[in-house]
């Protein structure tokens, strides 16, 4: 990318600045061939003024002066129109560094990354060994898609292909580092805990002051929105004056009748840009402790504000140091001439992009899009492209001759009866395939009718097996023990029975949303640990759901989402009540069962599984702890009546008292049991499957592969 000269270009606020650079065989000297400076009627950001208008007669007025054909553009955009991000990576295979950065670039920058521009780059100082990098530090560099094509629309204006686009923070880290800094410590002599002391930029602009700390390894760096208008506004807020009068006034402040007046009614504006230089400094130290503040430059022609310089030296406690040259620029016809040495402060930023083009900046990142370096790859490979072509249609010609030349020679006649004999064909086939499309379309015709008559049938059925389904899944009770059957209290939690209370059922047009949310309940509950106590015993957590009976990944498609509520008192038995009495009955028939529907013939059964039905995912929803519950004894009456006539017998014995027999009619007489009660919720997916579509999918698997 080095080599030959380079444009850097900057449009600013009140001018446009450029300056023309070329290497040097010294590496540490560039060489300024040309410069320019135009400055705009109005300020872009006052009112009344039409920036596009502005920068346009700007941009033609340089071109009309200068020649950028066969060199290199290289711009800037303002530090506070992109993002600028500086990341610590740990310990990483040097390789992997991109993948890390482009994850990075998704956190960090907060838009869409299709709607920017980015770019990175390793900054100084960090080590690798034995191909991991060690105490790297990321450069991440980002601007919105839209103002990028905003700030290139001058250029693309005027047809001027733009080669390097960077932030103007960077480029002025750029010029530290080769113009200020001097000789740094190699990388590998770099050591985080005792840095170089940094070095303190501070570029005015027109609208914002660029702030940028560096020691030539590490940089940070920020936009204060504070700029030289500023000081102009105030002027004509206090002073009462035009705008053009406010800033020939602020321009030259020191002849004025009343310069104590002047700068009386700038204060406010040296105030809140002390405030937020000595704020930004302080966090930068706060951030970085081992670091010590060096010397400070200042840039931009708002820094000729007379009496700013001082201001800000005395009350920061810091000696800004005034530029008065470019150490690494050369080049007498540039240097020496009226225009460059009044507005030298302001041509940084250019120094800074020039240095970037020769390939001399520390910070090489481009924010020029990728679509536009493309467009111009194909647009120099366009006479390639059209050289080609030509050459193959002048091919194209040569064998077209041979070939007419070669046909000349066969006699036309002689292919006359074998062509009849084609055309013959080719209506024969014609007609043999309207006919085939004709009877194709009534064949068609006639099974979708059949089609629809059949799927109407089986429609009917498939509630009936969904029931059945259901029913079959639910655990069958066995008469009590009649001994046991005495004590409702014993035999009521020991009988296989589920209570279903309600059957609910709902259409989506896919399921898999159900089964994410559903899944998720089970997932968050944890099983019951080996031997201890039983999922859904009073206190206990309530376990997972059995593992198997979903397709992978979960259902998907529409469905039916059949939710099963009801309640049970089997939980009596350890290992085997509450939420896991509920999985090892209802749930494991739903996801493993099977059942006799009828046959194709009606006439037979045949055994058809849950999942050939279309059930899937049974899942317990949000179980909870089995709970106590009052029944009413079925034997109440029973009891009662015998607890009385052994009172009567016993009174007339007089065994007992009157009170006794009393008593003990009363306490039998309660009429209620205590029990465990579980509620649940069972929800399970159907995706119901006709008999037809059962028997087809039985015979497909049937056909042996290939």
């Amino acid at each position: 990318m080095a080599g030959g000269a380079v444009w850097g270009i900057d449009i600013g606020q009140c001018a446009l600045k450029a300056l023309r650079c070329s290497a040097h065989e010294d590496p540490d000297k560039v060489v300024a061939e040309a410069f320019d400076y135009i400055e705009y009627p109005k300020i872009l950001s006052q009112s009344g003024s039409d920036p596009a208008e502005l920068i346009g007669d700007a941009m033609q007025q340089f071109l009309s002066r200068n020649s950028v054909l066969g060199d290199r553009v290289a711009v800037s955009v303002p530090g506070q129109a992109g993002l600028a991000r500086f990341i610590k990576l740990p310990p990483v295979e040097a390789k992997k560094i991109p993948d890390i950065v482009r994850y990075e670039a998704r956190q960090q920058i907060p838009f869409d990354l299709n709607d920017v521009v980015w770019d990175y780059q390793r900054m100084g100082g960090g080590s690798v060994e034995e191909g991991f990098a060690l105490e790297t530090e990321v450069g991440l560099f980002a601007m919105k898609r839209d103002a990028v094509f905003r700030s290139l629309a001058p250029f693309l204006k005027a047809d001027v292909e733009v080669d390097v686009v960077q932030l103007t923070p960077l480029v002025l880290y750029n010029f530290l580092l080769f113009d200020r800094l001097g000789e740094l410590p190699s990388p590998d002599e770099y050591d985080p805990e005792n840095p170089p002391e940094s070095t303190v930029m501070i570029a005015m602009g027109t609208d914002a002051t660029d702030l940028v700390i560096t020691n030539g390894f590490r940089v940070w760096q920020r936009s204060i929105p504070i700029g030289g208008s500023h000081f102009t506004k105030a002027l004509v807020r206090e002073l009462k004056l035009t705008f053009a009068k406010a800033e020939h006034l602020k321009r030259n402040a020191t002849a004025a009748a009343d310069p104590k007046a002047v700068f009386q009614a700038m204060r406010p504006v040296f105030n809140d840009l002390l405030t937020e230089l000595q704020r930004s400094i302080g966090y930068f130290s706060n951030l970085n402790r081992a670091d010590t503040i060096g010397p400070v430059v200042a840039l931009g022609n708002a820094m000729k504000l007379p009496g700013l310089r001082r201001y800000l030296s005395q009350s920061l406690g810091y000696d800004i140091q005034k530029v008065d040259s470019y150490r690494g620029l050369i080049g007498s016809q540039v240097l020496t001439a009226p225009s460059f040495q009044e507005n030298l402060l302001s041509f940084g930023v250019c120094y800074g992009l020039c240095l970037q083009g020769l390939g001399k900046g520390g910070v090489h990142t481009n924010l020029l899009p990728k679509e536009i370096v493309n467009e111009r790859l194909i647009k120099r490979k366009k006479p390639w492209a059209v050289a080609a072509a030509a050459v193959l249609l002048l091919a194209f010609c040569v064998h077209y001759a041979a070939s007419s030349l070669a046909l000349n020679t066969v006699s036309a006649n002689s292919w006359t009866a074998a062509e009849g004999q084609a055309k013959r064909l080719s209506g024969e086939f014609s007609r043999l395939k309207s006919e085939y499309e004709q009877a194709r379309n009534e064949y068609k015709a006639t099974d979708e009718i059949g089609q629809h008559l059949v799927g109407n049938a089986e429609a009917r059925l498939q509630w009936l097996e969904l029931l059945k389904a259901i029913n079959s899944s639910l655990p069958e009770s066995q008469p009590d023990d009649p001994k046991a059957a005495a004590d409702p209290a014993k035999s009521i939690p020991a009988r296989e029975e589920l209570h279903v209370t309600s059957v609910d059922a709902q259409r989506l047009d896919d399921v898999a949303t159900w089964y994410t949310n559903a899944k998720r309940w089970e997932d968050s509950v944890p099983a019951a640990p080996a031997g201890g106590t039983p999922a859904g015993a009073p206190g206990a957590p309530p376990a997972a759901g059995a593992p198997g009976g979903d397709p992978a990944g979960g259902p998907k498609g529409p469905g039916w989402i059949v939710q099963i509520s009801g309640y049970h008192y089997h939980n009596a038995v350890q290992g085997n009540q509450g939420a896991q009495y509920v999985r090892n009955t209802l749930i494991a028939q739903l996801r493993k069962g099977k059942l006799q529907l009828p046959a194709g013939d009606g006439e037979k059964l045949e055994t058809v599984t849950m999942a050939e039905l279309g059930v899937s995912s049974p899942l317990l929803i949000d179980p909870r702890a089995v709970h106590d519950d009052e029944l009413t004894d079925p034997n109440a009456d029973l009891r009662t009546a015998k607890a009385s006539d052994q009172g009567n017998a016993e009174q007339r014995n007089g065994a007992i008292g009157n009170a006794t027999a009393k008593d003990k009619r009363d306490d039998s007489s309660h009429g209620t049991i205590r029990v465990k009660r579980f509620d649940f919720v069972v929800q399970f997916c159907w995706q119901p499957k006709s008999p037809s579509e059962r028997r087809a999918a039985k015979s497909s698997q049937s056909k042996p592969n290939g």
